[in-house]
């Protein structure tokens, strides 16, 4: 029973939403400095988007995150507006992340009704991206994804990098 026991401990950090992302998985990363988000994967950085991030510097927590929910059309519950609407300020999708202890509906990368906010500092907490952008990210990302908040001068390649994500090429000299 013992072997047994030590066994699970060992093989703890590859099991799904455990805490080691592995190289070839989906991985995104966060800037809130620059309010961008790259999505990783294979290795490599896919794709880089503007977000909008909270408005002021402690709404939109930092830190690493897993995906643990994904909606299409999700209900935005503040204000009872079902999925869909247009005036759903949630826009099309919703990917939500445990941070700050919650379940994933509390904190998510999200769609908007408001596309002119892209780029600045107004949301709750949460990450506004183009309605277009978050439905190839929904399609892309699954549960059990990493998501990595940051406010940085550090670029996504030196980012990626420290967590292993990407392999930084040496620039050599002629």
């Amino acid at each position: 029973m013992h072997v047994f026991a030590f066994i699970l401990l060992l093989l703890s950090p590859v099991w799904p939403l455990g805490e080691n992302p592995l190289p070839n998985d989906p991985y995104i990363i966060i800037n809130k400095q620059s309010n961008e988000l790259a999505y990783i994967q294979n290795k490599e950085i896919k794709q880089i988007i503007k977000v909008a991030t909270g408005k002021t510097v402690n709404l939109t927590p930092e830190g690493e995150f897993t995906v643990t929910v994904k909606a299409v059309n999700p209900y935005y519950r503040r204000s009872n507006i079902e999925g869909g609407a247009p005036q759903n300020p949630l826009g099309v999708r919703w990917i939500g992340f445990d941070a700050r202890e919650t379940d994933g509906r509390i904190y998510g990368i999200h769609g908007t009704n408001q596309p002119d906010s892209i780029g600045k500092y107004v949301s709750n907490g949460c990450i506004r991206v183009e309605n277009r952008e978050v439905s190839h990210l929904y399609d892309q990302v699954p549960l059990g994804t990493k998501v990595w908040i940051v406010s940085t001068d550090q670029s996504f390649e030196e980012l990626a990098a420290q967590k292993g994500m990407v392999n930084i090429q040496q620039k050599t000299g002629d």
